[in-house]
């Protein structure tokens, strides 16, 4: 029988059995999108159960036809322009937070990868011990088509995949996934584009944590709209008035000059504003052998 995890939301429910806790995202009809409330559980979750000598095994899913379609965007979108962006800043830095944790955790993690599994639905399972894929699995990191980058520590995991296609090389590859892929890749925000490659180089020889860690900065950047609007620009033609049209600005990638890609790697000039503190762990992170 699931119960509410010490937390105050039901969007996050546990199953126990044994030395067993199951825990379930619970907003089906959001694709359980994270939700501010989600992470708070989570991380709740996670904290508790590292400590309870009684629990050995943990295992994430999600209810419904998708493990997880991301992080709840449009809510951080909402929340800015009714209000400031330091509401996404806070939800940016719990989610890295809980990455962390999971990254470093001392007890396995099982992920089921039931149906969607995209953004922060990856943040919360690749970093884990264990991935399950079924023949229903739909991964993706969509981000740069929003305006975005790959985020949740993406920029070390992606670094370290065991292969790759450039543009160049594509036209002589008779594949139908490599051509979707460069069509969806020509439609996205050219400045996510430079700074995404940018933010997986550099993860090609940093640690999770230090990728977090950059990927903060980055990401508040961008929710300030300090060096473009893209990102409110992409939500708005993808999310919100869905004509699936974005303008970006600048609309092409000979004109996003490097040292505006530079500056999203800058401390944000806000007095307020701090890096993102990762707490002391017993485990540093799985190590992998970087490919590219």
């Amino acid at each position: 029988m699931a119960t509410p995890p010490p937390a105050d939301s039901d969007q996050v429910l546990v199953e126990a059995n044994g030395v067993t806790r199951t825990l379930l995202m619970n907003r089906p009809k959001q694709l359980n999108a994270l939700s501010s409330a989600m992470i708070t559980g989570f991380l709740r979750c996670f904290t508790a159960y590292e400590e309870d000598e009684g629990v050995k095994l943990l295992i994430v899913k999600g209810k419904g036809r998708a493990f997880c379609a991301g992080g709840d965007v449009a809510a951080v979108v909402r929340s800015i322009n009714n209000d400031s962006w330091k509401y996404s800043a806070h939800f940016f830095r719990n989610e890295f937070l809980l990455n962390y944790i999971i990254a470093t955790y001392n007890k396995p993690q099982v992920s089921l990868l039931t149906g969607i599994v995209m953004g922060g639905g990856a943040g919360v399972s690749i970093h884990g011990r264990f991935r399950v894929v079924t023949e229903s699995t739909v991964f993706a990191m969509p981000e740069t088509a929003l305006g975005l980058f790959p985020d949740i520590g993406a920029s070390y995991f992606l670094s370290r995949l065991p292969g790759f296609y450039v543009e160049q090389e594509a036209p002589n590859v008779a594949d139908e996934w490599v051509a979707s892929a460069i069509q969806s890749l020509r439609k996205a925000s050219p400045t996510s584009l430079k700074i995404s490659l940018r933010s997986i180089r550099e993860g090609r020889t940093q640690t999770v944590g230090e990728c977090l860690r950059r990927e903060y900065r980055m990401v508040c950047h961008v929710m300030r709209g300090d060096f473009s609007r893209d990102f409110f620009e992409g939500c708005r033609a993808i999310l919100l008035g869905k004509d699936r049209n974005p303008k970006w600005m600048p609309p092409r990638l000979e004109e996003v000059h490097d040292e505006v890609v530079e500056k999203y790697f800058s401390k944000v000039d806000d007095p307020e504003w701090e890096d993102l503190d990762l707490p002391p762990r017993r485990s540093h992170g799985r190590r992998l052998v970087p490919k590219l």
